[in-house]
């Protein structure tokens, strides 16, 4: 299946409000942003809110978008690089957007795709536990891809993980993570309700620390 990363388009247009003034146009509907990259002076931006929600909601660290800037005759290849919200209600704040150049390699996280399906795990000889859900990745920005996929079908046994080093890597692709570094694995059912109490053991103890820390800072 071609993974490859395909563009999504976003519209733009310079922006000259800079500083604590972009309250006033996060008020208008615009997001403020930048683009940066590797030769390239910080370009200020701003960006209707409603297609920003939308080309974010359909893209991830590893999507291509064509970004258009109003004024400019050809667009810009970017990135998305960080993005910034309000932490209750998750309004959009401002997003940096990293430009590429297509002959120049870069670095980004690729999302891992888990498909199919473990014999044992459907026969319920076993259940998954699960490991990495991204690995950071080196390549041309037209090499990109959207997803790795990791074929379940390949645990066969109980015990029996996939790594890093077993992935299929894309061509004109390079994995950084650690080879060693575990995807995913069959474990036997019994060791769910030792997953399940470590877990309600592990809430637990945040919860006793957090607590600690509120009564402590009170008065």
């Amino acid at each position: 299946m071609d993974q490859r990363a395909k563009y999504v388009e976003l519209t733009a247009e310079k922006r000259t409000v800079l500083g604590k003034q972009v309250k006033q146009l996060r008020r208008q509907g615009w997001v403020p942003g930048v683009m940066y990259g590797h030769g390239f002076d910080p370009m200020p931006l701003q960006f209707e809110a409603r297609g920003l929600r939308q080309v974010l909601s359909q893209t991830g660290g590893s999507q291509l978008i064509r970004i258009k800037v109003k004024g400019q005759k050809q667009p810009e290849r970017a990135l998305v690089r960080e993005v910034q919200r309000e932490p209750i209600r998750g309004t959009l704040l401002h997003v940096d957007f990293y430009r590429v150049m297509m002959t120049e390699r870069l670095t980004a996280e690729v999302p891992l795709e888990l498909v199919g399906e473990s014999p044992v795990v459907e026969q319920k000889e076993g259940i998954l536990l699960h490991g990495l859900s991204t690995v950071e990745v080196e390549c041309l920005p037209g090499n990109l891809v959207d997803a790795i996929e990791v074929d379940l079908s390949d645990l066969t046994e109980v015990d029996q993980a996939l790594h890093v080093r077993d992935l299929a890597v894309p061509a004109g692709m390079e994995i950084l993570t650690d080879p060693d570094e575990m995807i995913v694995r069959v474990v036997p059912l019994e060791a769910r309700e030792e997953i399940e109490v470590e877990e309600v053991v592990s809430a637990a103890e945040e919860v006793k620390v957090i607590t600690e820390a509120t009564v402590g800072g009170e008065g």
